[in-house]
């Protein structure tokens, strides 16, 4: 098994499409104006509109701005540079400040457009 995908539902697709763009630096494939995928490693960070479960029977299956449970986590190079240039772009919803973990890892965590944490990491092997 292979994980191919992580969907976060919005209310503001090409808001939250911006926002991962500028973070992950890779440009989205859009399907249609509710629905676009950008790739990241050898998975996929899906963005869609409420509208796309309405199309399969589904419209109450999620809720935009509610998740407190899950963190999207992306192994970077060097947090601190990422840390910087995510600063100058203008992002100021840090959580935590890029700090070194009891368990090694460097971690920087911040909050999406919609409130979803997203971690930026690396592993104290990556060196």
């Amino acid at each position: 098994m292979n994980l191919a995908s992580i969907r976060i539902f919005t209310d503001d697709v090409a808001r939250l499409v911006a926002f991962y763009e500028l973070l992950t630096g890779v440009s989205a494939r859009w399907a249609n104006p509710v629905f676009a995928t950008l790739p990241v490693g050898s998975a996929e960070l899906a963005i869609a509109g409420l509208e796309t479960l309405a199309l399969g029977g589904t419209p109450d299956a999620a809720e935009p701005r509610a998740n407190r449970s899950v963190v999207v986590e992306l192994a970077v190079d060097d947090v601190d540079r990422e840390f910087a240039r995510l600063r100058e772009a203008g992002v100021t919803d840090f959580v935590l400040e890029p700090t070194t973990m009891p368990w090694g890892n460097r971690s920087l965590l911040l909050r999406d457009p919609d409130g979803t944490l997203v971690n930026l990491f690396r592993r104290p092997d990556a060196a």
